[in-house]
């Protein structure tokens, strides 16, 4: 009877050192999980794959929304429209994607990649004709058809809007076999700025934003806004984001007044 009672209470103890055991476990379990589920809820961070001649703007606006977000990490991934498109359809991480033409952001629609709803036309731009800033003699597209003017840098039309809209202006001004031969392809529209701010081209096609930011170039010349389709620059959300919740934010502060100030400073149009 003795050594029945001595079982019990053998384990009894033992059952009851297994509660305190298993209470401990949990209570450090929610401990360490717990807050850091929190703070991956707290922290995000986005990559906006974006047009070229996005680049200073969206650069102060990331500055702008890091004092209203803190916890939003904004990270850029610039280049051709086109090319960006291309990285997205082959699987490239991204958050958000802003084109400077509405051809790229319909291809990707039209697979299915971006989330339908989150898309917006943010901005406007202009196309314009620059020269070497010492240069004289250009001041207007028809004089690109001169014998004196050997090199004309404009963007890859396939992958690079700049490049889309130049063809439209040289087609719909009749001039596009004349001065085919002359054209210097750029892989964005910085390199076209390049181009031209180091005197490797006579003249070249980009956009008002871009001309705007060299010191090295003037602009002679703008192309009127029924020449060639216009410059929109759309947004979306891509479907693939894992964070979801805060893209939709950050391009809803894309739209807001702020970062619209931030914009127009450098020169676009909101639209």
């Amino acid at each position: 009877m003795g050594i029945n009672r001595f079982f019990m209470k053998k384990r009894q103890i033992l059952a009851f050192l297994c509660t305190i055991v298993a209470t401990f476990i949990l209570a450090t379990s929610l401990r360490l999980f717990v807050p850091s589920s929190l703070v991956a809820q707290a922290n995000s961070n986005l990559l906006i794959s974006a047009a070229a001649s996005l680049k200073e703007s969206l650069e102060e606006v990331k500055s702008l929304y890091r004092q209203t977000k803190p916890n939003v990490n904004v990270s850029y991934n610039f280049g051709a429209s086109g090319a960006l498109q291309q990285q997205i359809e082959n699987g490239a991480p991204a958050d958000i994607f802003i084109s400077a033409a509405k051809k790229q952001m319909d291809a990707l629609q039209s697979k299915g990649l971006i989330i339908a709803d989150s898309r917006r036309n943010l901005l406007t731009n202009s196309l314009v004709l620059i020269v070497p800033r010492n240069s004289s003699g250009i001041t207007g597209f028809r004089q690109l058809t001169d014998s004196t003017v050997k090199k004309i840098a404009v963007g890859e039309p396939r992958s690079v809007p700049a490049g889309q809209y130049a063809e439209e202006l040289f087609n719909n001004l009749g001039i596009f076999q004349q001065v085919k031969p002359k054209l210097v392809l750029g892989n964005n529209v910085r390199q076209v700025l390049s181009f031209v701010e180091s005197g490797n081209a006579d003249a070249g096609l980009v956009y008002a934003t871009d001309a705007k930011i060299s010191q090295q170039v003037k602009q002679v010349a703008i192309a009127p806004a029924n020449s060639h389709s216009p410059i929109v620059y759309p947004v979306a959300v891509l479907k693939s984001s894992k964070n979801g919740s805060a893209a939709r934010e950050y391009v809803q502060f894309l739209s807001s007044n702020r970062a619209g100030a931030i914009f127009q400073k450098y020169g676009f149009g909101r639209t």
